[in-house]
């Protein structure tokens, strides 16, 4: 009977140590999930862009909640903390193929007039005085980027520019993002970690 009762309490023990390591996986699980849907994601970069400020291969963090999250299967969004700004570089949904997420920096606002001219951003008429636009030289590619057009900005959306100009399917080619679309902005580069440095 001794024998019996030691190995029952054996089958019990691992019985429940089985439990709790299932029980573990499924809270990190669920944890994660919350946390990837609803606070922040990791995306990585696949093309030259957005070059210099993100590479090929970088794999950065998304803050998700700061424009107000959308929730999951329903068509309502979270109180943001602050609306999108002009230089915020921003993930959205891609609006030639909505399966895919693009990553580009925002230039013009609801209502503005954008412009491209000698290279160039001008915003009602005015140049850019963010200091990230002077160093990158914008050209006049596709239907809403040529020469001499100046193009207003529709209400709650964004048109937006990959850094790297001259390689960017951009707000030139397609026109603008919806606010609704946009995921999150882009917070830090974490791998490679001789790449990790907060986005700017």
């Amino acid at each position: 009977m001794k024998t019996e009762d030691r190995r029952q309490k054996t089958d019990i023990r691992k019985q429940s140590v089985v439990r709790e390591w299932v029980e573990s996986i499924v809270i990190a699980f669920i944890l994660a999930m919350i946390v990837r849907t609803f606070i922040v994601q990791a995306f990585k970069i696949p093309t030259g862009s957005m070059r210099t400020t993100l590479i090929e291969g970088d794999i950065i963090l998304v803050n998700k909640f700061i424009y107000g999250v959308k929730v999951p299967f329903t068509g309502l969004r979270l109180p943001a903390l602050r609306d999108p700004e002009r230089g915020d570089v921003i993930v959205f949904i891609y609006p030639q193929d909505r399966k895919k997420d693009f990553i580009k920096r925002l230039i013009g606002l609801p209502g503005e007039t954008v412009e491209i001219k000698n290279g160039s951003i001008f915003i009602n008429g005015q140049p850019s005085l963010e200091s990230i636009f002077g160093t990158n030289f914008y050209y006049n590619y596709g239907g809403f980027g040529r020469e001499g057009n100046k193009v207003t900005v529709p209400d709650d959306s964004y048109f937006v520019l990959g850094d790297n100009s001259a390689s960017s399917k951009d707000s030139r080619y397609w026109g603008f993002v919806p606010r609704g679309d946009i995921l999150g902005k882009a917070l830090v580069i974490y791998w490679p970690p001789k790449r990790i440095r907060m986005i700017r």
